[in-house]
């Protein structure tokens, strides 16, 4: 590269460096009860070497009952004994992440392109496009696999360039089996059908050559011996039980349409059934997720992965990645291994999310990064060449000449980057501004206030009483405090159990985690707890920390925890 490049690649890279770490404890307005569990089971591994069921993770960890993968947990490790145990330490690593997954879509596009222009365009896109800013300012899995995905990819790409970036590829794609569910799925893949697509290249280069030979054999054979291990391992398929396209609800809508059915019985039973229940929602959603809806206008279906009313891409950008899907078939049809690898990425990207019961997961698709940029990129890129090169003149030399479209050429860069401008404002001003103060409640939003509140006041009750209703308190408790991992694992009052696929905490110390249900109407009633037992607040101080109006008869009112819009959150009250 020359230093005009070096120097616009870096401007580019901290620019995006800048939007990821502004304010990044702020936006979004709170930590969700999933960049908790992450962040407080990296310290506990920090304090104490086990999670904070005591154990060390390897292929997933407990957390609730939803067994996420591990790698991110010793990701944060460093970052939480640098800076301790807060919202910005543990965000901070997916922040950097971010940046680094822009550099190795560079150095990919480039292997692919060998264009300048298009790899830099590249990295811009991701720096800026919804997608990959709002999720790498959170704590999600994806961000980790995403890096190593697209990394991974570029050094297979460049392979020619060294002896060790395809070993390197390699062990990248091996680390996304400890990264995230969804490249579980999809790496597995993507491997099967590179070993294919360049098989004769592998043949001739590590297939005749001896020590390399059994390297190189070896080391696929150990990359699917752990992915059988990950994929039977009960925990690894955990979630799988919640999310299968076939759930239970699945089953009772089958059930349903065949007995409302007019069919005679054999008909509708050929109609209505698993398979092609499967096999119509499978691909409803495969498609769905190239739509223009899903990309360009509304985005994903959870408000903690996009901004409600954008889409995950720039409207700007949409024809431009229709062309770069055109594009790369075309030249994948010619016969280059290359386009033909990532025509294959982009198809196979879908797959994870398309067989959950869950429409337009945005992590679930994360598989498809950074390609939309990529794609964008490249469409983009091809029209400017065939302007400045007369092409897109070929049908139209009586009316309009060559030198005018080379002329226009400009202007339409400038047009193109005044939109993607604007477009960028725009969701910038959104998402630190409406978004913050109209969606805090999806962030389970007010926990630190209370629990701070509780820490200031904790010497003054006998019991300290939280709801259930907004999920997981213990844990919010646990990182906001931050409470010891050790003396919260040996705790003689520490009371949780599995129900429902799900790990729940109903106390440990003074705290109590209770049901909103199971809050008692009267002063001096009996609160019941989820796990079978009970207590009671006769003749001690109890602090109750619940949802709004909650609150047995003559409690007093202590305080008011709103959320950002105004809305009442959590009220804090006492028995006396």
């Amino acid at each position: 590269m020359n230093r005009r490049i070096y120097i616009l690649l870096a401007i580019i890279l901290i620019s995006g460096f800048i939007l990821r770490v502004f304010n990044l404890s702020e936006n979004p307005p709170s930590v969700s009860w999933d960049e908790i569990s992450h962040g407080y089971n990296a310290y506990s591994l920090l304090k104490t070497g086990t999670d904070e069921w005591g154990k060390i993770p390897i292929l997933n960890f407990r957390a609730y009952g939803d067994y996420p993968l591990p790698l991110n947990l010793y990701l944060t490790i460093p970052y939480v004994a640098a800076l301790g145990l807060s919202t910005f330490s543990i965000r901070l690593p997916h922040a950097i992440l971010g940046i680094l997954t822009a550099l190795a879509a560079y150095f990919l596009a480039y292997a692919l392109t060998k264009s300048r222009g298009i790899s830099l365009l590249t990295t811009l896109l991701v720096v800026l496009e919804p997608w990959t800013l709002f999720t790498s300012r959170i704590v999600l899995q994806q961000n980790l696999s995403i890096f190593l995905l697209t990394a991974g990819m570029a050094a297979f790409f460049n392979k020619h360039k060294s002896k060790f970036l395809l070993p390197a590829s390699f062990i990248l794609m091996f680390l996304t089996l400890f990264s995230y569910h969804s490249t579980r799925i999809f790496s597995p893949l993507l491997v099967i059908v590179t070993l294919f697509i360049f098989r004769n290249d592998f043949k001739e280069k590590y297939l005749r050559k001896g020590l390399i030979s059994l390297i190189f054999i070896v080391s696929i054979i150990v990359f699917f011996l752990v992915s059988v291990v990950i994929l039977i391992d009960p925990n690894s398929r955990a979630r799988s039980k919640w999310l299968f396209i076939i759930d239970q609800a699945a089953i009772n809508r089958i059930i349903e349409k065949r007995e409302a059915s007019t069919l005679p019985y054999e008909i509708a039973r050929f109609v209505y059934n698993r398979p092609t229940y499967f096999i119509t929602k499978f691909t409803s959603n495969f498609l769905g997720y190239f739509s223009p809806k899903f990309l360009f206008f509304k985005g994903g279906t959870q408000y903690q992965y996009n901004l409600p009313g954008f889409g995950l891409s720039y409207l700007v950008n949409l024809p431009f990645f229709y062309l770069g899907i055109f594009l790369v078939i075309k030249n994948a049809i010619k016969g280059s291994k290359d386009y033909l690898l990532i025509l294959t990425w982009l198809l196979l990207s879908p797959i994870s999310g398309s067989i959950t019961n869950e429409t337009f997961a945005v992590t679930r698709a994360s598989t498809m990064l950074p390609l939309p940029m990529l794609l964008s990129a490249f469409g983009l890129a091809t029209i400017w060449e065939w302007m400045v090169k007369g092409r897109v003149t070929a049908g139209m030399k009586y009316w309009i000449s060559y030198h005018t479209f080379k002329a226009f050429a400009p202007l339409a860069a400038i047009i193109y980057f005044t939109f993607l401008g604007i477009s960028v404002y725009a969701y910038l001003r959104n998402y630190f501004g409406n978004y913050r103060l109209n969606y805090s409640w999806s962030w389970q939003y007010g926990y630190k206030e209370v629990i701070n509140y509780a820490r200031v006041n904790y010497g003054k009750y006998d019991k300290i009483i939280v709801t259930k209703k907004y999920g997981e308190p213990h844990e919010f408790l646990l990182f906001f405090w931050p409470w010891d991992p050790q003396q919260y694992k040996n705790d003689p009052n520490l009371i949780r159990f599995h129900q429902s696929n799900w790990y729940w905490v109903d106390r440990f110390d003074k705290f109590y985690f209770v049901n909103d249900w199971d809050i008692p109407k009267l002063e001096d009633g009996l609160w019941k707890m989820e796990y079978g037992g009970g207590f009671e607040c006769k003749k001690i101080n109890c602090m109750l920390i619940t949802s709004p109006g909650n609150v047995p008869m003559n409690w007093n009112k202590l305080e008011t925890v709103n959320y950002l819009d105004g809305k009442t959150a959590f009220e804090i009250y006492e028995n006396k």
